[in-house]
């Protein structure tokens, strides 16, 4: 019974290993900055009601944290929408143009395929089919596949938020967008969070007296020329 005991408990080690090296030192390899460290916290407050806080990790992925970094300092993140979101899967957001084809106007980012797992919570940077074509764009996983482990670049884990993130409205593109209100750096003091303000619909305009006259419409200008290609 004891040797089945010690086997058991072996067993159990090594199904812990893959948890334990996203945080444990590893001879050669910079150690992971603490879950404290404001510098490597990034924080996106959510259209969904809340404020998610996500750990980065530069030390598995200092390019995309880097990125990460730069665009939101520049405010590049706020108000973008998340424009794939699939139930049991993942969040995918970070896009300007909104379709999924946009990024940044900073060059792409080379792959850096780390050993950190697509569980719960992870944060990795989307591309499309050339591996270093990482820009803006991130995803968010809903649920674990780790079928996607070494095959994109995971920079970073939600710490803080997830239910924030799980309201996020589903779809491909969703009927009714959840967007990033805002996006700080914990370091830079970001002000507490704040529910978005609800959008002011326009006033009405009272309708005219049944006995005054009405004022006929001035002729729209016409074009001479195409209008310009947006």
């Amino acid at each position: 019974m004891r040797r089945i005991a010690l086997l058991f408990a072996f067993l159990a080690s090594l199904l812990a290993l893959p948890a334990m090296a996203q945080v444990m030192d590893v001879p050669g390899r910079a150690p992971p900055p603490s879950t404290t460290d404001l510098r490597n916290l990034w924080i996106l407050d959510l259209s969904t009601g809340g404020r998610v806080t996500i750990w980065l990790r530069p030390d598995v992925a200092p390019k995309m944290v880097s990125r990460i970094k730069t665009l939101t300092r520049e405010r590049f993140y706020d108000g973008l929408k998340f424009h794939r979101v699939i139930d049991g899967f993942m969040a995918q957001g970070g896009d300007p143009d909104g379709d999924g084809t946009g990024g940044s106007k900073l060059p792409n980012v080379e792959k850096e395929f780390n050993y950190l797992p697509h569980v719960r919570g992870a944060v990795a940077a989307a591309r499309a089919n050339d591996e270093n074509s990482a820009n803006s764009q991130f995803y968010i996983m809903l649920a674990p596949r780790l079928a996607l482990d070494k095959k994109y670049t995971v920079f970073g884990r939600v710490i803080d938020g997830m239910q924030y993130v799980d309201a996020i409205e589903k779809g491909e593109p969703p009927a009714n967008p959840s967007r990033v209100v805002h996006a700080y750096i914990a370091s830079d003091n970001p002000p507490a969070y704040q529910p978005e303000a609800p959008v002011a619909l326009p006033e009405t305009v009272a309708p005219l007296p049944a006995t005054a006259p009405r004022p006929r419409p001035a002729a729209a200008p016409r074009r001479t020329q195409p209008a310009p290609a947006r």
